[in-house]
């Protein structure tokens, strides 16, 4: 008791210190893998990793979070894999279900275990129990896969630069890789669909509930008619025409929400289109469910003068929406007094004369309250110094989790050592959302529905797969 109230005091007389508080903490290791065909045949050695990693992929690079299918548990999704097109090739899309262990005030051991797709049960390490993999047996996609051809696609030099085969599971399966889409967001209708923001074109993709592609992909009209393109295009977009890209590498639906009751997506691209003369504006696009076409509304969002780029968007209610905003400077570097990590929440029942939708700062991720010291940093004020920092959803009206893309084998975040980890952290917020009865919209009828095939799959891969 007498801690406590010493702790009280020193927090009443310390101003500076942050109103929310981290309340969990959670970590994954690094050097995390799932059973899978061979990866990172074309990735160069960094921060003491060695590729390949044989018969086995990386369960890193979180870019969207869901609920998972029980309390505790969460799905996952790492976006294409070790940093671009080229070197992801051989990189399978998958989500992936764990259950954070938090370390809290009153105990849990911090460690992110994974867990059962399907009941959410903890599992002792990443099996094919853990995860769906994206793929298009049905040929709905309409540009070529890697699983359509003999070698891996591979233009550069160095490391994987000899000719090597598509592993036959990828092939006879055609399983999506990182070479087909830059997968970056993740959001469940009201169906029990999967609709998927990626970064190539960008385009939207429908999947069902086990990641089989329904439709073929949806491009994104230029609605604001910046320029000569009638379509935004990445460079990176299979159906780049003479007109050229007018988004740069990298600035696709980077964030994507959908409202509660399921039948509106909202996408929202990390950059501005290069020939709008306002390079603060990001734009989001309204997307029907029902229709499956974009119904012509846009809002815009401003970044901040130190912001350089989204990291992710989920929905509050029918018209707030959290985003996180980031520039690209990390904890180790030179510079990391001038990182700028933040959640916003943004109201487009709001919108100023320039489309702009009002934007107040809910958390500053650089100063978080941890009286605690929940991450045993022997610190009473908790930092998330990562350069991308990339999956926010909301646990209650108090409470958001929030996770890192750590760029595996990337690092410079926490450490110069070795890649960075993962790390899973609770926030409980001073002031509360006015959170929708169902922030994200799902039921366990619906969602266990569309997982019945999942086992059924399972059973059906491959053995080399499995291995």
């Amino acid at each position: 008791m007498k801690y406590l109230a010493l702790t009280l005091i020193s927090l009443a007389a310390a101003p500076a210190l942050a109103a929310n508080t981290l309340v969990g903490f959670a970590e994954l290791a690094a050097d995390t893998f799932a059973p899978g065909p061979t990866s990172g045949q074309f990735q160069s050695p960094a921060n003491g990793v060695v590729p390949p990693y044989i018969d086995k992929q990386s369960v890193q690079g979180f870019s969207a979070v869901l609920q998972g299918p029980v309390a505790g548990s969460f799905y996952v999704m790492p976006d294409n894999g070790f940093g671009n097109k080229a070197n992801s090739v051989d990189y399978l899309l998958r989500m992936y279900a764990v259950a954070p262990d938090f370390r809290t005030a009153t105990g849990g051991s911090g460690v992110v275990r994974a867990a059962d797709y399907t009941s959410g049960a903890v599992r002792s390490s990443f099996d094919s129990s853990s995860y769906i993999t994206l793929r298009d047996p049905d040929h709905k996609l309409g540009f070529s896969l890697v699983a359509s051809g003999s070698n891996y696609p591979y233009s550069g030099s160095g490391a994987g630069s000899a000719a090597i085969p598509v592993d036959s599971s990828i092939r006879n399966g055609r399983l999506l890789t990182g070479g087909d889409l830059d997968i970056e967001s993740v959001r469940r209708d009201k169906n029990g669909n999967l609709w998927f923001g990626e970064e190539f074109g960008p385009f939207l993709i429908k999947t069902d509930a086990t990641g089989k592609v329904l439709k073929q992909e949806v491009s994104l009209p230029n609605s604001l008619g910046i320029g000569s393109n009638p379509l935004v295009q990445s460079p990176q977009n299979p159906y780049l025409g003479p007109n050229g890209n007018n988004l740069r590498g990298s600035n696709g639906f980077e964030g994507m929400a959908i409202n509660p009751a399921g039948d509106k997506l909202y996408t929202l691209l990390e950059g501005p289109i290069i020939q709008d003369p306002n390079q603060k504006r990001l734009i989001i696009n309204e997307f029907s469910i029902d229709s499956e076409s974009y119904t012509g509304k846009t809002f815009g969002y401003r970044l901040d003068p130190a912001g350089t780029n989204i990291g992710d968007m989920t929905a509050i209610n029918d018209h707030e929406f959290l985003v996180i905003e980031r520039n690209g400077i990390q904890g180790t570097s030179p510079n990391a007094a001038d990182m700028f990590k933040r959640i916003y929440k943004i109201d487009l029942n709001k919108v100023d004369a320039d489309g702009f939708a009002e934007k107040t700062l809910v958390v500053d991720l650089l100063n978080i309250a941890d009286p605690n010291d929940l991450n045993r940093d022997g610190k009473t004020t908790f930092d998330f110094p990562f350069v991308t920092i990339e999956d926010v959803l909301i646990l209650d009206a108090n409470t958001l989790l929030v996770i890192n893309d750590n760029n595996y084998p990337g690092n410079g975040g926490r450490t110069l050592l070795g890649p960075d980890s993962t790390e899973f952290i609770k926030i409980h917020l001073d002031t509360a959302l006015n959170v929708a009865a169902v922030p994200e919209p799902e039921t366990y009828a619906l969602m266990l529905a569309g997982l019945a095939g999942v086992g059924l799959a399972a059973r059906r891969r491959r053995p080399h797969a499995q291995r």
